[in-house]
């Protein structure tokens, strides 16, 4: 039998400097792929610990989900001894992601450049709201308020001109700069690789969110002098919606021309086939509204499940409408395990997921450390630091 291989991140130190969400998330994914990471905390401890619900003080469940794979050392960087201890763990460390403000980090001391000067090869990461060239550079950011100005709560307002701004039932711009901050660690840490340079990297989260938004939401306005038409027509028609069966909710998306033949042919609505809004992506484009409110008036004469078996026939994509208490029984993700039940040493068994990314040579792991309670590791790491 073959060794098992390193893990893809095997021999990288990420000094954790980050709370709540975004920063966590990054760090999170970096130590699924075998990074050790050390979580940087104050003695009060990172903020989402205390966050509900728990089952234990300061182990709360969004703490859980975003902490696993990382020790955690407690130091205070308000004193001498915490700023020293720190500048001992980052001298032979490889990166260093912070979401305290950068004006902080200078006071303390801690500004990249000084860092860099200690340790040439250190990649060091700021996870901050808005960009440094900006004049929002100085605000707190959180989640909501990144969502109100990047544009994604007022989309509400572009599909229906009478509602009212709403966010999304989930902290997005948190996750999404912290899938982008952990991608942006492994390019530096290619980059390093190829020349030894360690570099500076910024992941600001309003204008991570404004570019993910912009990808189809740029539309006219990409042609225009002053762009203004902002707005992928598709995404803003009122009918864009999960359609009502007779027993539930159902997602019917015919696409391409050969699709659309599909699902008429299929209803029984040859009538259709020789339409322009079958005939024609532009045409369809165009009149995108009222041919989704044609199927939304068919929905209601079928049950979800003979929706799904006639759409699966013809071969035309189809998914029921689910609520996320019914993930635990979907078929497909009860067969590739998604959800796992490990041990933690402080909240006995407990549920997590699976890391989505498969990798045939060195897979990510979801097991190698359950999320740390406070300065649960603050004698081992710092017995391990470099002495000056």
């Amino acid at each position: 039998m073959s060794e098992a291989r390193p893990a893809l991140l095997s021999g990288v130190r990420i000094i954790d400097m980050t709370s709540v969400v975004f920063g966590p998330l990054a760090t999170q994914m970096l130590g699924d792929l075998g990074a050790d990471v050390i979580k940087v905390e104050s003695p009060e401890g990172d903020m989402l610990r205390q966050v509900q619900p728990a089952q234990s003080t300061g182990m709360g469940a969004a703490f859980l989900g975003v902490n696993r794979n990382k020790r955690s050392v407690v130091l205070d960087l308000k004193t001498d001894d915490g700023r020293r201890s720190l500048r001992r763990l980052l001298r032979d460390a490889d990166v260093c992601i912070s979401s305290i403000r950068p004006a902080a980090l200078a006071r303390l001391s801690l500004a990249p450049d000084a860092l860099r000067r200690e340790n040439p090869r250190l990649i060091t990461v700021a996870a901050v709201g808005f960009g440094s060239d900006g004049p929002y550079r100085d605000k707190p950011a959180y989640d909501d308020s990144v969502q109100a100005v990047s544009g994604m709560a007022g989309l509400a307002t572009m599909r229906d001109p009478g509602a009212r701004p709403s966010y999304a039932p989930t902290i997005l711009a948190d996750k999404l700069g912290g899938v982008t901050a952990a991608w942006a660690v492994m390019a530096a840490l290619y980059h390093r690789e190829r020349t030894g340079e360690g570099q500076h990297v910024e992941v600001p989260m309003f204008e991570t969110l404004a570019s993910f938004l912009l990808v189809e939401h740029m539309a006219a306005a990409t042609f225009e002098n002053l762009p203004q038409s902002f707005g992928y027509s598709r995404m803003l028609v009122p009918h864009r919606r999960p359609l009502q069966t007779k027993d539930g909710y159902i997602t019917i998306l015919p696409y391409s021309n050969a699709q659309w033949a599909r699902f008429f042919r299929a209803i029984g609505r040859e009538d259709m086939l020789s339409h322009q809004w079958v005939t024609s992506m532009d045409e369809r484009s165009r009149n995108i509204g009222a041919i989704y409110d044609m199927v939304g008036q068919f929905a209601p004469s079928r049950t979800t499940q003979e929706w799904v078996d006639l759409m699966e026939e013809a071969d035309i994509p189809v998914m029921p409408v689910r609520v996320l208490p019914d993930l635990p029984q979907d078929p497909h993700i009860e067969a590739t395990g998604f959800f796992q039940r490990v041990a933690h040493p402080s909240e006995g068994t407990i549920w997590t997921t699976k890391p989505p990314v498969k990798f045939s040579a060195t897979p990510a792991r979801h097991d190698l450390r359950p999320a740390p309670c406070l300065g649960e590791h603050t004698e081992e790491i710092l017995s391990g630091a470099v002495e000056d």
